[in-house]
């Protein structure tokens, strides 16, 4: 392949790259706007060529052609902070789950060209923001982590066809793609392996009764403590964050004070557990064992390092890309969910 460099000063053109890849100009527009019916090798010199000329398309230009903006947006919707469970802005920033979501979503995208812009919405009017941003074209579809599940965010963006994926089941029926994982036998997992270590006064410290996930994990520990002959399970409500599941902790400890197990339904809350006992005297696991939800880099960090129900965030993120591609690709795509599996990270809390 001969290459010749463009004149100097300035860019290298499509016809710089069918030059450099004995192919038409069309050709050339055809493979870097991902049409498909192009023979793959002719695909492969095309590449070649491009690398070797150092032409870089004009996304403007592509975007007419293609009718594709190259961004996708994703949403943290009902981010205000302002009722009990929903993370602030600035939370979002800082919370270990979040960051998974975004690290799962870029590394999908990355390599595909596609990037991602973070939007919040947590009224009407930045609602209503997403809604004109999507259908200007300005993204080609929402991946959408939904904070509270009255949110109207989901059922507005179904009921106005954008192409959208939602992190977790939707709280009602609705016709929208989502991703999850199943958080009841999760839990069962946690309260299998309480029992399995001779656990017998064991509580829970929940996350916020309003999302769906958190009522999942409570009803599957529960459920699964049940089966194991232990009817009534006490629990602490907490929403998700470190100070909350200091306090549900406390105040465990002070209704319970004889509990040898405790599984907390994020790794931060648990986290937290561990420090009140700590403050207690109480050693874990000694005298009480402690398992968190999430798997996330707060459990290993944790001393004793945390036992916990892994959630594949990453995967499940990547998942959530893939699927807003494949609708954008093909509209009349009917709505799609992909539920995971967690499985027990075992470590030194329990």
């Amino acid at each position: 392949m001969n290459a010749a460099p463009p004149p100097s000063g300035s860019s290298p053109t499509l016809e710089d790259v069918a030059r450099a890849a004995g192919v038409s100009r069309a050709t050339v527009s055809r493979v870097i706007n991902g049409i498909r019916n192009v023979d793959p090798a002719i695909q492969e010199a095309v590449r070649q060529a491009v690398a070797a000329t150092g032409y870089v398309p004009n996304q403007a230009a592509r975007s007419l052609v293609t009718r594709r903006a190259g961004v996708v947006a994703l949403v943290v919707s009902g981010a205000s902070g302002e009722e009990p469970g929903e993370p602030s802005p600035g939370q979002v920033f800082t919370d270990p789950f979040f960051g998974r979501v975004a690290s799962g979503i870029i590394g999908f995208l990355r390599p595909r060209g596609i990037h991602p812009i973070l939007m919040f919405a947590d009224d009407a009017e930045t609602r209503a923001q997403v809604l004109t941003y999507l259908r200007q074209g300005n993204a080609d579809g929402a991946l959408l982590v939904s904070t509270h599940a009255e949110d109207l965010l989901p059922r507005l963006l179904a009921d106005a066809g954008l192409p959208a994926v939602l992190f977790a089941r939707p709280a009602e029926p609705i016709p929208i793609s989502y991703v999850d994982v199943e958080h009841r036998t999760g839990a069962k997992l946690a309260a299998d392996h309480l029992v399995a270590r001779g656990r017998r006064r064991v509580a829970t410290i929940t996350g916020p009764p309003n999302l769906p996930a958190a009522q999942a994990r409570l009803a599957g520990f529960r459920d699964a403590m049940a089966v194991h002959g232990h009817p009534y399970i006490p629990c602490a409500e907490g929403n998700f964050t470190y100070h909350s599941g200091e306090a549900a902790m406390e105040r465990l400890l002070a209704e319970h004070p004889g509990l040898d197990g405790v599984f907390a339904a994020n790794d931060v809350m648990a986290q937290a557990a561990l420090f009140v006992l700590r403050q207690h005297g109480l050693r874990v696991p000694e005298d009480v064992a402690v398992i968190g939800f999430d798997d996330s880099s707060v459990a290993a960090a944790s001393r004793p390092a945390l036992t916990t129900v892994r959630h594949p965030v990453e995967d499940m993120a990547a998942e959530m890309a893939r699927l807003l591609l494949a609708r954008v690709d093909q509209p009349e795509r009917p709505a799609t969910s992909i539920i995971f599996e967690p499985a027990l990270v075992v470590r030194e809390s329990a």
